[in-house]
């Protein structure tokens, strides 16, 4: 086992075990701190699959804006410490037979096709260039009804949520 193969495999451990965490854990702070720690090996592993900008995106995105955001959501909450998430909403015999399938349908897929992992020599380029000119080339209709429809899901948000906020009133004690 080379050093490459080695990173993969610290990267894959990270995530496994803290998103483990994220799914047990009754704690919500525990959990979210976990969550951070599932963002970056996932970021770690777009590196090693020689997809920068996905991981720098894993990072921006995910870790500096979404994680951070539900940490302050949930540490600005009152009352946080007597919260407990419930975890009995669905029967539990079920998810391991569910578990059990995926886990051996992916093993199966594995051994029955060529694809080994990380045994190919690491391929070390970046992919921004080759995505902004496909996005503005090939992709160019597709990338533009994308940004229409964001643009209008926006304005719709917008409006909904002023128009709720003209329809409550405050009244005084």
């Amino acid at each position: 086992m080379n050093l490459y193969d080695s990173i993969f495999y610290l990267f894959a451990f990270i995530t496994i075990a803290s998103g483990a965490v994220v799914v047990f854990s009754k704690n919500i702070i525990y959990a979210a701190f976990s969550l951070l720690f599932t963002f970056f090996g996932v970021a770690g592993i777009y590196v090693l699959l020689s997809a920068d900008f996905l991981a720098v995106a894993q990072v921006l995105i995910y870790v500096g804006g979404i994680l951070v955001l539900l940490l302050f959501g949930v540490m600005l909450t009152n009352k946080v410490i007597d919260v407990d998430m419930k975890v009995g909403v669905m029967n539990g015999w079920i998810a391991p037979f569910v578990t059990a399938g995926v886990l051996g349908t992916l093993t199966a897929i594995f051994y029955m096709t060529d694809w080994k992992v990380a045994h190919n020599t690491p391929y070390y380029s970046t992919t921004a260039n080759t995505m902004g000119e496909l996005f503005m080339t090939t992709y160019i209709l597709p990338f533009e009804i994308v940004s229409v429809v964001l643009l209008v899901a926006l304005i719709g948000a917008a409006y909904i949520a002023r128009k709720s906020k003209k329809s409550v009133t405050v009244r005084g004690n």
